[in-house]
């Protein structure tokens, strides 16, 4: 089942304010921006360039970033903004490794719920 739009981050000014106002937190793979956004639910992004590859390497990476986030998403503290942009590093990698990389980016930015660790 597809995820509701009302958590996605789709306009220009919420990416703005994330990007010149936010937090930022890297890892081997991806990058976490992060900004409060005084509501009850996170809203999410998943952003690959085209430095990390041509349209189907890009939608890979996308694809491995919402299912890493998906296994955790239930241990996320709400109330966020978060872009996660991938690295070119991303392409030759398993959906574990990305899973590991986003969890220490997610625990570094003190996204995640205290207690809480990652089931990979």
């Amino acid at each position: 089942m597809r995820k509701s739009y009302k958590f996605t981050l789709r306009n220009q000014k919420n990416f703005s304010a994330v990007y010149n106002r936010g937090k930022s937190k890297g890892s081997k793979y991806v990058v976490v921006l992060y900004r409060r956004n005084n509501k009850d639910v996170s809203r999410l992004a998943y952003v690959a360039s085209k430095k990390v590859g041509n349209s189907v390497q890009r939608n890979r990476a996308r694809r491995l970033m919402r299912e890493a986030y998906r296994t955790m998403s239930k241990h996320i503290v709400p109330g966020y903004d978060v872009i996660f942009v991938a690295r070119n590093s991303i392409n030759d990698c398993k959906c574990g490794e990305v899973q590991r990389s986003m969890f220490g980016a997610i625990r570094a930015a003190g996204l995640f719920e205290d207690g809480k660790t990652c089931n990979t």
